[in-house]
C-alpha cells in the first residue's frame, strides 16, 4: 500500500448540524412541505436526535439578539441557546451541543456557571461558540447607542474566554468529596480563588459549580475578521468559519 493511500485511508471527516428551525431561505417556511417551529421543543429534540443517529459530532446554536424590527421583513423567534441545549442534553447521548454567547452582552462569571452545568447535565457535551456581535441594534438592548469598535470587543473577548477558563479551573476534578461517613461534603483545599484583576473585568471567585466533566467545555469561535481569527487561534478549539470559495477556504486556513 502507498503511503498516498495510507494518508488518505485515515483521514476522517466529522460533521456538524448548524440547526436553523426555519431553514436557510427566508421563505423556506413557506413551502407546503417544511415543518418545525422555532419555538417548538419536540421539532428540536426531532432533529438532534436525528443528527445523533447519523453520526454527526456537533449541534450548534447561533443567536441573535435583537429582535424584528416593526414593519420589516425578515423571521423572529428562537430559543436562548443555553436553555435550549439543556433540554437537547437529556433528550440526547452522544451528540456534542454547542451554543452561542455574546461576549460583549454577558459576564464571564453567569456564562461560566451556564455552561459548566450544562456540561454536567450532558455529561461532557457543552461547548460555547463565542461571539462580539455585530449589531448596533443588538446593542441598543443592552443600553448603549452602538457596539464599541471592533478592536475593543476583540480584546474583551481575549479576556472575557481566560477569565471563563480561569473559573472552571477553580474547582480541581476531585473537589467535591460528598463522603457520607465522615461527613466531609468539599474538600476547600482543592477549590481555589481566581482574583482575576484585567482591563475589563474584576472576578473573585470560585465558580460556584464544580470543574465541568471536560475541564474546559469545548471553545467555539466564528468569525473571519483578523481579530477573529487571532482570538481563534489563542482560544478555540475549533473556528467556525463559512468561505465561498476554495481558494478563500486555504487562505483562512494559512492565515
Amino acid at each position: 500500500m502507498s503511503a498516498v493511500s495510507q494518508t488518505q485511508k485515515s483521514r476522517t471527516i466529522h460533521l456538524g448540524l448548524f440547526h436553523q428551525p426555519l431553514g436557510r431561505h427566508p421563505a423556506a417556511w413557506r413551502q407546503e412541505a417544511a415543518q418545525g417551529h422555532p419555538e417548538d421543543i419536540d421539532w428540536v429534540i426531532r432533529i438532534a436526535r436525528k443528527a445523533e443517529e447519523g453520526l454527526f459530532d456537533m449541534f450548534f446554536m447561533a443567536d441573535n439578539l435583537a429582535g424584528p424590527e416593526p414593519g420589516a421583513q425578515g423571521k423572529a423567534g428562537g430559543l436562548e441557546p443555553v436553555t435550549l441545549l439543556s433540554a437537547l442534553a437529556v433528550a440526547t447521548s452522544k451528540i456534542g451541543l454547542v451554543g452561542t454567547i455574546s461576549t460583549s452582552f454577558s459576564e464571564p462569571y453567569n456564562v461560566a456557571r451556564a455552561l459548566a452545568s450544562l456540561d454536567h447535565i450532558s455529561r461532557g457535551r457543552a461547548g460555547w461558540n463565542v461571539v462580539t456581535t455585530q449589531s448596533d441594534r443588538a446593542a441598543e438592548n443592552f443600553s448603549l447607542s452602538a457596539l464599541p469598535d471592533h478592536a475593543a470587543r476583540y480584546a474583551r473577548a481575549d479576556e472575557f474566554v481566560r477569565v471563563v477558563r480561569g473559573l472552571w479551573d477553580s474547582w480541581a476534578d476531585d473537589a467535591l468529596v460528598m463522603d457520607k461517613r465522615s461527613g466531609r461534603f468539599l474538600d476547600t483545599d482543592r477549590v481555589r480563588l481566581l482574583d482575576h484583576k484585567g482591563e475589563h473585568f474584576s472576578v473573585r471567585g470560585p465558580l460556584n459549580v464544580s470543574r465541568p466533566p471536560q475541564g474546559h467545555p469545548v471553545i467555539v469561535q466564528a468569525g473571519s475578521s483578523r481579530d477573529g481569527i487571532g482570538l481563534a487561534a489563542t482560544q478555540a478549539d475549533l473556528a467556525f468559519t463559512a468561505q465561498d470559495t476554495i481558494e478563500d477556504s486555504l487562505a483562512y486556513r494559512a492565515f
